[in-house]
C-alpha cells in the first residue's frame, strides 16, 4: 500500500492538471509515465531497463558524443584510462580456442611465479578455458580480480618436442596499462614516441620517454598520434607543458553553461623537457579529442610540423554524471578550441548519429583520404598561426601541414580475408613456438632483428596454406600484390612476440608512409620551409 501511494498521488495530480489544462514540467511528466508503466502495464516490466532506454533516447536527440553506459560498460570504459587494473600480468592471443601467452609483464605476478611466453593457459580455478569456445571477456573476468587475491591456473608448456602441464597459484596485483607503445631513437638525433591514449599515467610515461631519449642524444622528436582516440584533457595539457613554452595557451573550453576556461602550458619540473628542437606530429583520420588538442596547439604555436591526414574532429567536452548503481551518463557541456580559436568539432546534426558515424567512409568516397586537393577549405574559417602567421583552417579536425595519402595498393581482398580468418596471428604463434630460441640467439637485440631478419618465401607459402585450410581461396596475383605488407606484418608480429611491443613499431615504421614522410621532413630543409612566415 505504501508503495502505491506515491503513484496514486502522481496519477491524481496528473489528472487534475490535465483537467485544468495545466502543462507539467517535463521531468515530472517523465516520472509519472515511468510510474504508470511500472504499476499498470499489462505484463511485468523491467523498470531499470525502461529507465535506461529513456535516458538513451534522450541523449540520442543531442550530439553524437553524449551517451549512457551501464555499470559494466562504465567499468570497461574507465579502466584503460585509469592507468592500471588488478590481474595476473600477461598479454595473450587466442589460438585455436586456446589462450597463448605472448608476454608476461616485467615484475608482474605471472613473471614472478615463472610463467613463460609460449605457455598455454588451459584452465582457471579448475574451469577449462581451452577448447570450450569461451569468449575473451569471460576469460579475462576469471583472470582479473581484486588485488591480493589468488587465482589457480593450469598451463600446458611445450619444450624440446615434449609437453607438460604445470599448475600455478598467482596472486593478483595492480597491472599497469601503458600509454606509450614505443619510444626509441630512429637515428642518432631523431627520437620517436608513440602514444595510444591520453590516460592518468601518460604524463609520467612521456616524461620518462623524453628524458631517456634526450640522454641518448635526441634533438628532434617524432610524436606518433595516429589512431589515438584521445582520453583525458589534462593529459594532453600536461604533455604540451613539456613541449611548449610556459604560459602558452594549450586549449580552452567554452559552452552555454560553462564559461571559457583557459589551459596554459605548465612543465612538471622547473623547465619544459623539450620546448626546443624540431617536432613532427603524426596524425590520421582516427586521431581524435586529446590527440587533436595536442596537434592543434603544436600547429597553432608553430612549434612543429603536423604530418598525415585530417584528424577525426572530436571537439566536444563530456562531463560524467555517475549514478549510484555504477552506471554513468556522459553529457556534452562545452567545445574544445585550439589557441587560435579553431573549433575542433566537425559539423553534425543533432539526433543524426548514423550520418555522423559514416563520416570516415564519406571521406574515403569523396577522395579526401587519397588526394590533398579533395579537402574543402572554408575561407571564413581561415586563421593565422600565432608566431609565423601561417594560414591554417578550422571546420572540424586538424588539417596537417603536410598531407600523406592513404595507400591501399597492397591491401587486397585476399589480404583482408587472411586477416579476417586470424591466419596471420595463428601462423605467428606457431612460428615463434618453433623458432623462439633460434631467433633470440641469432639476433641479440631487436635492432639486429629489424635490420637482418627476413620473411622467406617458404614462410609465406606456409601462411597461404594455413589460410587455404581456413577457406581462403588462393589468388597468386593478389598474393604477389600484398607480399610487402604480409612480410612486414609477419616480421613485426614475430619481433613483438620475441622482444617487446616497441619492436613491432620499429618494423612497421619502415613501411608506414606517414612515418617515412615525417622522418624525411624533420631531417631536411623542408622543415624550415614549412615553418616560415606566411607559408
Amino acid at each position: 500500500m505504501k508503495k502505491l501511494l506515491p503513484l496514486l498521488a502522481a496519477t491524481v495530480l496528473a489528472a487534475l492538471l490535465a483537467a485544468q489544462d495545466v502543462t507539467l514540467p517535463p521531468s515530472q511528466k517523465l516520472r509519472i509515465a515511468e510510474a504508470a508503466i511500472s504499476q499498470f502495464y499489462v505484463d511485468s516490466v523491467d523498470e531499470e531497463k525502461i529507465v535506461e532506454s529513456a535516458i538513451k533516447s534522450m541523449l540520442e536527440t543531442l550530439d553524437p558524443h553524449s551517451a549512457y553506459s551501464n555499470a559494466e560498460e562504465t567499468r570497461e570504459l574507465n579502466e584503460p584510462l585509469a592507468g592500471n587494473f588488478s590481474g595476473i600480468g600477461i598479454t595473450f592471443n587466442m589460438n585455436n580456442d586456446t589462450l597463448y601467452v605472448l608476454q608476461t609483464v616485467a615484475g608482474g605476478p605471472s613473471e614472478r611465479v615463472g610463467l613463460l611466453a609460449g605457455d598455454r593457459i588451459i584452465a582457471v580455478n579448475d574451469t577449462a578455458i581451452a577448447g570450450v569456445k569461451m569468449k575473451n571477456s569471460a576469460i579475462m573476468k576469471r583472470l582479473r580480480g581484486p588485488k591480493g587475491t589468488d587465482v589457480n591456473v593450469r598451463v600446458l608448456r611445450k619444450a624440446a618436442g615434449a609437453s607438460d602441464t604445470i599448475d600455478f597459484r598467482i596472486t593478483r596485483a595492480d597491472i599497469p596499462i601503458y600509454s606509450v607503445d614505443a619510444a626509441y631513437m630512429v637515428d642518432d638525433k631523431t627520437g620517436y614516441i608513440r602514444l595510444n591514449k591520453f590516460a592518468a599515467e601518460t604524463r609520467k610515461e612521456m616524461e620518462t620517454a623524453l628524458r631517456d631519449l634526450r640522454r641518448k642524444g635526441m634533438d628532434r622528436l617524432i610524436l606518433d598520434l595516429t589512431d589515438n582516440g584521445g582520453g583525458y584533457l589534462n593529459a594532453a595539457v600536461e604533455i604540451l607543458g613539456e613541449l611548449l613554452d610556459p604560459g602558452q595557451l594549450t586549449v580552452y573550453t567554452e559552452g552555454r553553461m560553462s564559461p571559457r576556461f583557459d589551459h596554459e602550458a605548465r612543465p612538471y619540473g622547473i623547465d619544459p623537457l623539450f620546448n626546443k628542437g624540431r617536432v613532427a606530429v603524426m596524425v590520421n583520420q582516427y586521431s581524435a579529442s586529446a590527440s587533436e588538442i595536442t596537434s592543434g596547439a603544436i600547429q597553432d604555436w608553430d612549434r612543429g610540423v603536423v604530418v598525415g591526414r585530417r584528424t577525426f574532429g572530436k571537439g566536444l567536452v563530456q562531463r560524467p554524471f555517475p549514478f549510484p548503481d555504477g552506471s554513468m551518463m556522459r553529457l556534452t557541456i562545452a567545445h574544445y578550441y585550439t589557441p587560435t580559436g579553431r573549433d575542433i568539432q566537425k559539423p553534425y546534426t543533432k539526433g543524426e548519429q548514423k550520418e555522423y558515424a559514416h563520416d570516415i567512409i564519406d571521406r574515403l568516397k569523396s577522395g579526401e583520404l587519397m588526394h590533398a586537393d579533395s579537402i574543402k577549405f572554408i575561407d571564413s574559417l581561415k586563421v593565422n598561426t600565432l608566431k609565423l602567421k601561417r594560414p591554417i583552417y578550422g571546420g572540424g579536425g586538424i588539417t596537417p601541414d603536410v598531407f600523406v595519402p592513404l595507400d591501399t595498393t597492397a591491401f587486397t581482398k585476399y589480404y583482408r580475408d587472411v586477416m579476417a580468418k586470424g591466419a596471420i596471428n595463428r601462423y605467428t604463434i606457431r612460428y615463434v613456438d618453433g623458432h623462439r630460441k633460434e631467433i633470440a640467439s641469432s639476433y641479440k637485440t631487436d635492432t639486429d632483428f629489424v635490420k637482418d631478419f627476413e620473411v622467406t618465401p617458404e614462410m609465406l607459402a606456409d601462411l597461404y596454406a594455413m589460410a587455404e585450410k581456413d577457406g581462403v581461396k588462393p589468388d597468386p596475383e593478389q598474393q604477389k600484390q600484398s607480399e610487402p605488407v604480409f612480410k612486414m606484418i609477419l616480421k613485426a608480429l614475430i619481433g613483438r612476440d620475441i622482444y617487446d611491443n616497441a619492436t613491432y613499431f620499429k618494423v612497421y615504421n619502415t613501411f608506414d608512409p606517414i612515418f617515412r614522410r615525417a622522418f624525411e621532413i624533420i631531417n631536411s630543409k623542408e622543415y624550415d620551409r614549412i615553418l616560415s612566415p606566411g607559408s
